[in-house]
């Protein structure tokens, strides 16, 4: 569990870099999308390399998957291509807010009716509670 948690730690770190990186790339490049195809294509070289290293065969298996799974394509695209668009002008705190704003309504949503095979975890006034407490706390560090 520690190093799962360190694991999403970094991870989440990971969302504002790749923010502000990204967009200083597409103000440079004059095109945030052409910045969004230079970050898909590093990223791809990067996923690439790992299944290679772990085992290349899974990749056969994505053909007989229901083709509602791979939304999540279009999904990380879509944050990539707004994020780029949007932190330049908007500021990169305030687009990571709103970001995980929506994380954390979409991850209750989830999590409270097993969504997409997820693991079954009940909205409860506690739980409810604490994700508003640290919507707060999210929104707190961007008025300041």
């Amino acid at each position: 569990m520690p190093l799962s948690a360190a694991i999403m730690f970094a991870a989440g770190i990971g969302i504002p870099l790749l923010a502000a990186l990204n967009a200083q790339l597409g103000v440079r490049m004059g095109s945030p999308a052409a910045a969004a195809v230079i970050l898909f294509m590093v990223a791809l070289l990067a996923a690439l390399a790992v299944c290679v290293t772990l085992g290349p065969a899974a990749l056969m298996r994505a053909q007989g998957q229901p083709r509602h799974l791979f939304l999540g394509g279009l999904l990380v695209a879509f944050y990539v291509l707004s994020v780029t668009y949007i932190a330049p002008s908007f500021g990169v705190g305030n687009a990571v807010f709103f970001v995980l704003i929506g994380q954390l309504v979409s991850s209750a949503a989830i999590d409270q009716f097993g969504l997409f095979g997820a693991r079954q975890d009940a909205l409860t006034a506690t739980r409810a509670t604490g994700i508003a407490v640290m919507a707060l706390g999210v929104w707190i560090t961007q008025r300041a």
